[in-house]
């Protein structure tokens, strides 16, 4: 956790005798009162003791306070990810503070402006406007003005093919997440393979043309857009090599090819509503009806679900089931799909988010700086998959799986 040496060690001077804000809480009301040391920024361990004390467990955590802000409590799989981080940290007795952007990012700054100033020493950011950089870039200059690394995650900090903007000129910056259009090609395949496998009994009016809809989370995401892009792309590709015809979005009236939470929530509430009124115009009487759902996320595809539900489709044994992809692995999901509602999603571990982001702060803690921290990441493989990404040595991702509940 060192930026500069000279200037941590003045911080840490300057702030010996504030107290911390960041206390072991669920909430960024309740607070612990911690002694700051933003002293740990200067120290002189090396990468490799980094590595032989995070990986002993031999980690010294008393002088660590780490603010962990999220973009929205209310987010499903970051909810299984906040518990999963949360339980690691607190059985390594790590003091924390979890912060609720509540999807407002004027919000999530106040709360990192308040951290720092009140002696946070480590930073996880959940940005919430993803994608971002004017918002990450803000965040990380204050940081660096505190001595203090950031760790983002989950939700990209840097525009499509703008990768290694931020990343690539901060040192005190790095970031853990996904590989933006691994889901879209996993997904894709599943679909692609789905279909061929059972394309008589999906293909509804016997056209010779599956009718999909597509619920896309959030306009300017780059999970969202290749979500989008590669899961009908590679099906269409495994569709044709079969002699299939390639998908038709169904209404064509609508050029994008899908529809968006406007909110930019990822909600079953709105996936249920766009369905709702889908299905009003688009039925098995009126010889068009939607024969496929593809959903950036599992929220979305479980209410779509709900939608066709209501319309007497996916109820199990003697009802028509509407082929239903999602992503995420949600608990709502394994179980629709285990009942035979929904047919398939892809997984990203909220286990291994939790398992990375500890990993990184027992780096950071043993004198680590980000891109060490993340090579260390990226090399261990005792229980997940990481990697880093090509040209960025402070990015690194987490494999996703497919998930059918075989």
């Amino acid at each position: 956790m060192k930026l500069k040496k000279l200037l941590a060690l003045i911080l840490a001077l300057a702030m010996a005798l504030s107290l911390a804000a960041c206390g072991s809480s669920s909430s960024s009301d309740t607070t612990d009162d911690t002694e700051d040391t933003s002293a740990a920024a200067a120290t002189e361990d090396t990468s490799a003791a980094a590595d032989a004390d995070a990986a002993s467990g031999d980690v010294d955590y008393s002088d660590l306070n780490v603010g962990i802000f999220w973009y929205a409590f209310s987010d499903t799989f970051l909810s299984t990810v906040r518990s999963s981080l949360d339980e690691t940290l607190d059985a390594a007795g790590i003091t924390y503070t979890d912060y609720d952007g509540n999807s407002n990012q004027t919000t999530q700054n106040e709360s990192i402006t308040t951290a720092l100033t009140n002696g946070c020493n480590l930073l996880l950011v959940n940005l919430v406007e993803s994608g971002s950089e004017d918002a990450a870039q803000k965040i990380i200059e204050e940081a660096a003005g505190y001595g203090v690394d950031v760790y983002f995650f989950n939700r990209t900090i840097e525009a499509d093919g703008n990768e290694g903007a931020l990343l690539n000129a901060y040192d005190n910056v790095a970031f853990l997440g996904t590989d933006a259009p691994e889901a879209g090609h996993m997904q894709g395949e599943m679909i692609g393979e789905y279909l061929v496998e059972n394309y008589d009994a999906i293909d509804l009016n016997g056209d010779g043309v599956i009718s999909y809809a597509m619920f896309k989370g959030q306009e300017g995401n780059a999970e969202a857009i290749y979500r989008t892009q590669y899961a009908v792309e590679d099906a269409n590709t495994i569709l044709t090599e079969a002699g299939y015809a390639e998908l038709e979005y169904f209404d064509a009236n609508n050029s994008d090819k899908y529809q968006v939470d406007t909110n930019g929530a990822w909600s079953a509430s709105a996936a249920t509503e766009y369905m709702q009124t889908n299905l009003s115009q688009y039925s098995e009487a009126n010889g068009n009806m939607i024969e496929l759902v593809i959903c950036n996320n599992d929220d979305m595809a479980a209410g779509a679900v709900q939608a066709l539900q209501a319309a007497g489709y996916n109820n199990g044994e003697g009802t028509t089931t509407i082929p239903v992809f999602g992503v995420d692995a949600t608990d709502t999901a394994k179980e629709l799909i285990a009942n035979g509602y929904m047919v398939g999603t892809v997984a990203q571990s909220n286990t291994g988010y939790a398992y990375g982001l500890k990993f990184l702060i027992d780096q950071a803690v043993s004198g680590a700086v980000p891109t060490e921290a993340t090579a260390a990441l990226a090399a261990d493989t005792s229980e997940y998959t990481f990697t880093l990404a090509d040209g960025i040595d402070s990015k690194v991702y987490m494999a996703y799986s497919a998930y059918t509940g075989e």
